[in-house]
């Protein structure tokens, strides 16, 4: 496999993070290709069954994000 050289120190935050997102758009293009690993499955049925004993909630997406954006926000 042929090592690419990316010069990282050059970018700025925003150019590596688009750099981030367009590798990890093109990684997940073919979910099959995509294994979780057996740990993470783990975690997802310990969080269910939190859940439904009532110990932890969860919120939709959209919502989730706006109190993402509300937390993180410098104002």
């Amino acid at each position: 496999m042929e090592t690419v050289d990316i010069p990282l120190s050059k970018l700025s935050f925003a150019q590596k993070l688009n750099l981030m997102e367009t590798i990890w758009d093109d990684l997940t293009k073919d979910e099959k290709n995509l294994e979780s690993p057996v740990w993470h499955n783990d975690i997802l049925k310990d969080r269910e069954k939190a859940v439904a004993a009532g110990k932890a909630k969860f919120s939709d997406w959209k919502e989730a994000k706006e109190r993402i954006k509300r937390n993180i926000s410098c104002e």
